[in-house]
């Protein structure tokens, strides 16, 4: 397997195009915009091996077509039509090898954002698109609550130690929020600190761990009593089982 990095190209106000490279080649994870890439290929002299879609929102898929026409490479995404160009469809339990680096990825299933929302794990890495976010989730755009329980909660079954690379740099508006729904988490205080810094400086607070998310994100905390007790509060009714209080959570951030 070659040795590589993740370098992170951004895109629109606060899109990541996560980018994996090494000397030779590169491979890009949701390119909303072509132009990040073909500047950065260009100033790096690489060449592009592979296109990775988690879903169909545009702003994750809208350089595919153009990047295409500069690079004959694969697509890998979901089963769904509404990404014309993906050229591998890939289903819960898949498993895809990334071309030139050898990095194999296990493909999930993770609906809520979306119906057809895929992530790609390995090398203790994860690429989850706009599911799973520092101290948030996405919007239930086409999903349930109950699918987007069932998505987060598969996440954190994977190692503490795995590296989430979500499509967007949104951690200081989630963790204020996640302070108001979990308002004793230490953990929220420390982490804002460390986001903080470095959003003053202009550099990303990603990627963020397994281990950071169980412990600061309120999404994955519903079975916690702090957080019960603010979705219930916000709810205006007693909330007892995790999928209707992620439910009131994510309505209570809708309107933050």
């Amino acid at each position: 397997m070659n040795e590589f990095e993740v370098v992170p190209l951004r895109a629109f106000s606060d899109n990541y195009i996560w980018t994996i490279r090494d000397a030779e080649c590169a491979a890009v994870v949701d390119p909303g915009d072509a132009r990040p890439v073909l500047d950065y290929l260009r100033r790096e002299n690489l060449r592009l091996a592979a296109i990775l879609n988690t879903h169909h929102h545009a702003d994750h898929v809208g350089g595919n077509s153009a990047l295409l026409r500069h690079h004959r490479v694969p697509v890998f995404g979901p089963h769904d039509p509404r990404i014309a160009e993906v050229t591998n469809r890939l289903a819960e339990g898949g498993r895809m090898r990334l071309p030139h680096f050898g990095l194999e990825f296990e493909v999930m299933e993770i609906p809520g954002h979306t119906r057809t929302h895929i992530a790609f794990y390995g090398a203790e890495m994860l690429f989850c698109g706009d599911t799973l976010f520092a101290a948030g989730c996405g919007r239930l755009f086409e999903g349930t609550p109950q699918q987007m329980h069932d998505s987060l909660t598969k996440l954190t079954r994977l190692p503490d130690a795995t590296r989430v690379y979500c499509g967007h740099e949104y951690t200081l508006s989630n963790i204020r929020f996640a302070k108001a729904a979990d308002p004793n988490n230490q953990a929220l205080r420390e982490l804002e600190a460390r986001a903080r810094k470095l959003r003053n400086k202009d550099l990303p607070t990603l990627p963020s761990t397994i281990a950071q998310e169980k412990a600061t994100n309120p999404f994955l905390r519903c079975a916690e009593r702090d957080v019960i007790a603010t979705a219930s509060k916000y709810a205006g009714q007693p909330l007892v089982d995790p999928v209707s209080v992620l439910a009131a959570l994510r309505e209570w951030k809708n309107n933050f």
